[in-house]
């Protein structure tokens, strides 16, 4: 673990990999993960970002495509889902779901035999 980058370095990292996209900005973040997602901005409507897959949708979608033999066809913006406020960069969640039980290490473990 000794080479792995903290999560603020990765996000240092990321804003600065950001500034040299001008189509995409930090969209969503987990900070447990040690991910963040640079998403373009078409994903960013009325305020909020829509960064998730709404897989009802999409799977609606592909089966029209299928049926018309690629006649009917569709983009990810038919099927995107709004981003959980939870998961939006930045949040105090830093994208751990508010639902689940989050779990904190006391104590060092000894992972160096992995």
């Amino acid at each position: 673990m000794k080479n792995v980058p903290w999560h603020d370095e990765v996000v240092g990292f990321c804003e600065q990999l950001a500034e040299g996209l001008p189509d995409y900005e930090i969209a969503s973040e987990h900070e447990h993960s040690n991910c963040i997602l640079l998403a373009h901005k078409k994903f960013y409507k009325d305020g909020n970002w829509w960064t998730w897959i709404d897989f009802e949708r999409f799977h609606f979608l592909m089966q029209q495509f299928v049926d018309s033999k690629g006649d009917i066809t569709f983009s990810s913006l038919d099927y995107m889902a709004q981003t959980p406020d939870w998961a939006v960069f930045g949040a105090k969640e830093r994208g751990f779901d508010p639902v689940e039980t989050r779990w904190h290490r006391n104590s060092k473990k000894d992972i160096s035999g992995c």
